[in-house]
């Protein structure tokens, strides 16, 4: 089925930006002054001869409008505005809509506001809690930085993909040989030597590219996947760096330690679409009903790794299952989290505690599904997994991490770990983003008093939790 294709907002900002009237487009495009007012208002979709004109006449690239950031943006309003705060004044789907359509550069600003309002929430959160330190500044930190432009990305990027599908130049190894192939065209083409050292050779490190010796040195703490994953890091930050500062620069005034930080994610981004091109992938992925066991085997990546892949399988016309991806350590707190979905992640501190992710660290290596609520009664099927990691000592505690891997109720037929399951009438798990901020009165998980308390305090009544009285 044909995907439509909506352009209301950004053809608006383009014939405000020329100044010109909907009368004066219609006679350039050819087209009827209401059919422009129509697209404007998106209420209807446009044709791809109409795209073409707009960029014959206006010199802009088709592509550019038709990427839909309206989709992206809807969702970032729909979770801003399940803030405590908005509490009896939320509006409703059909509102959120209107506002993107008739005044995107105000849902724009409302979202820049909501996001200014919870970095210094977060700020002041965490200074209280420190044992010292002044009040950073606003920008937010790195990570969360890295976050918010993957979101508005849609946590994905046509650039690296037409970059990584060039790697090979149609000569890819198979995967048993990829190590040894890398080696070679790093010598050959960039002169820089690969040599893998014992783990007391390079403390606390995994990887470094000594740049005065032209060597990229591996420590032994790495597995065969990830050190094959770490080379194809390096050369996509040598041979891209100027694609990737254009990438970069679309994010905005960030600051030097965000941007380092969006760059290191880009080329994690280059790396898994080279080694996991999109075709084959989103191909295997749609035949085996997403087994991340079976993808990780037959592309020679980690498991965490080709779970992260599929998250960015969101190019228009050819897309995958939109998931969200949340990596947790023992203590609960979201150590790594990507988003193609409506699903809002918990970013500072722990997730909420009903996600059976926790529940996992009891059975390593198993797959731990459950079906969730949010408070906004959206639902998604969430599944768990542990994935280790490297360690560099002998009697080190286990590195152990849990990753979780959601997506939307609609999609959960895709899914081959939700067979086992009569879906439609499926008890949902009643969650929230965490409890700092979760709005679920009488829950018995809770850890921290809300933000803001839905129902004032009764001091004759003592509730599940210190905090429910």
């Amino acid at each position: 089925m044909q995907t439509k294709t909506f352009i209301g907002p950004r053809l608006r900002r383009l014939r405000l930006e020329r100044g010109e009237t909907q009368a004066q487009m219609a006679a350039a495009l050819g087209v009827s002054a209401s059919y422009v007012n129509l697209l404007e208002n998106n209420q209807r979709s446009v044709s791809v001869q109409v795209l073409l004109k707009l960029m014959e006449t206006y010199g802009v690239d088709w592509r550019d409008l038709a990427d839909d950031e309206g989709t992206t943006m809807l969702a970032d309003l729909r979770a801003a505005v399940q803030d405590p705060l908005l509490e009896g004044t939320r509006p409703d789907l059909a509102q959120l809509r209107a506002a993107l359509v008739h005044s995107p550069t105000l849902a724009a600003a409302f979202l820049k506001l909501h996001q200014g309002y919870q970095s210094a929430a977060e700020q002041l959160l965490a200074t209280s809690e420190a044992q010292e330190g002044a009040l950073p500044g606003l920008q937010g930190r790195p990570e969360a930085v890295v976050h918010n432009f993957f979101r508005r990305q849609r946590n994905h990027f046509r650039e690296l993909e037409e970059a990584s599908a060039a790697f090979w130049n149609g000569d890819r190894p198979e995967t048993d040989d990829t190590y040894h192939a890398l080696k070679q065209r790093l010598q050959a083409e960039l002169g820089i030597a690969v040599r893998v050292v014992p783990v007391e050779a390079l403390p606390n490190t995994l990887r470094f590219y000594d740049q005065r010796r032209g060597e990229i040195v591996l420590s032994q703490a790495l597995d065969h996947p990830n050190r094959i994953f770490q080379l194809v890091h390096v050369m996509g930050l040598l041979t891209n760096s100027n694609l990737f500062d254009e990438v970069v620069a679309r994010a905005g005034p960030v600051e030097p330690r965000a941007q380092a930080r969006l760059r290191v994610e880009l080329a994690n981004y280059f790396a898994a679409a080279v080694l996991m091109p999109y075709g084959a992938f989103l191909a295997e992925a749609t035949a085996s009903k997403y087994d991340f066991d079976r993808l990780a085997t037959l592309f020679g990546v980690s498991f965490e790794q080709a779970c992260h892949r599929a998250t960015t399988m969101q190019r228009e016309g050819a897309q995958g299952v939109p998931f969200f991806f949340m990596r947790i350590d023992k203590a609960g707190n979201v150590t790594k989290r990507f988003n193609a979905t409506d699903f809002h992640l918990a970013e500072f501190g722990g997730a909420c505690p009903r996600l059976d992710v926790h529940t996992s660290f009891r059975t390593p290596a198993r797959i731990v599904p459950q079906f969730v609520e949010m408070p906004d009664k959206s639902q998604y099927f969430v599944f768990s997994r542990t994935v280790d990691r490297p360690i560099f000592e002998r009697f080190a505690q286990d590195n152990r991490l849990a990753v979780a891997m959601g997506c939307s109720i609609e999609h959960v037929g895709a899914i081959g770990y939700a067979e086992a399951f009569a879906v439609p009438g499926m008890r949902m798990i009643p969650i929230g983003i965490n409890c700092r901020i979760c709005p679920r009165a009488n829950c018995d998980q809770r850890a921290y008093e809300a933000a803001v308390r839905a129902q004032p305090l009764d001091e004759r009544r003592r509730g599940a939790t210190r905090f429910d009285s």
